[in-house]
């Protein structure tokens, strides 16, 4: 509700820039609007709640220079200012330990999945494929595979992270990350073979952990006992990687929270035709 254009008139005479506003039409489409007004011949797209560290373009340019690509991604990063609870969801997004560092959070060539709060693509890329979807829900993930079946590469460069806010509380982080899970089962039937069995790890989170409480009523600990372990490992992981206990103990939340909101929401697509 509150336009850019006053901001963007104050650096008009310092850079190349223009200020464009339409009827929003989500996020795909409006970054298609922007990709076809601009100029360039490679695009950076971004979410409106990162911080872009100085030396980001830099190390894109870098890195394309050496190894080009029509289409790059980057993690993202929790700023030392953000609050404990941004920290938390940073880690469990981006943990080896939670996510097994799918989105971007260990070195990876030739097929890495774009998310687009961190990426860039080609205007010949852009053109050939037509951009982002109409979907409200992984739109960069579906767009990965049109640039692939086009013949074009994809790169993780991991030096071009950015800082990414996340959500500010647990109920909103609940619903995204459902929203996410219950998207990826749709993207893998429009898109075949595109399925992995780590896709399936928060689901058997929630059956596994369920199975467990049901257990202790025979009083079988070991599977609680395991669970436990697990927790343990994320809590002393978060707290060391943030130097905060208070960001650990908020981890194991946003972690199961996480679990349960894309576990659930995956197997209801799953055994859904919607």
């Amino acid at each position: 509700t509150v336009p850019c254009e006053t901001t963007v008139k104050k650096h008009q005479n310092n850079l190349q820039i223009q200020y464009f506003k339409k009827p929003n039409s989500g996020a795909g489409l409006s970054r298609n609007f922007g990709m076809q007004k601009a100029s360039g011949n490679y695009f950076v797209i971004l979410d409106s709640d990162v911080l872009l560290p100085a030396q980001y373009l830099q190390v894109v340019h870098e890195r394309l220079s050496k190894n080009y690509t029509d289409a790059y991604g980057g993690p993202d990063a929790a700023h030392k200012d953000f609050n404990p609870l941004q920290k938390a969801i940073n880690y469990s997004m981006t943990s080896f330990l939670t996510t097994g560092g799918l989105r971007g959070g260990k070195e990876q060539f030739g097929k890495f999945q774009l998310r687009s709060f961190n990426m860039g693509i080609s205007r010949k890329a852009f053109q050939k494929t037509g951009g982002f979807s109409k979907r409200k829900t992984g739109e960069d993930i579906a767009l990965s595979f049109e640039l692939w079946k086009a013949g074009f590469s994809t790169q993780l460069i991991q030096e071009a992270y950015v800082y990414h806010k996340r959500r500010t509380n647990i109920t909103d982080f609940f619903v995204q990350t459902y929203r996410f899970g219950k998207e990826r089962p749709k993207l893998n039937r429009e898109f075949h073979h595109s399925g992995k069995l780590t896709f399936w790890f928060p689901s058997l989170f929630v059956l596994g952990s369920i199975f467990a409480g049901l257990l202790l009523f025979f009083s079988q600990v070991i599977p609680a006992l395991l669970l436990a372990f697990y927790l343990c490992a994320i809590l002393l992981d978060a707290a060391i990687k943030n130097r905060s206990l208070r960001v650990g103990f908020l981890s194991i939340l946003t972690t199961i929270t996480q679990f349960y909101a894309y576990g659930t929401g995956f197997l209801i697509s799953v055994f859904s035709k919607n």
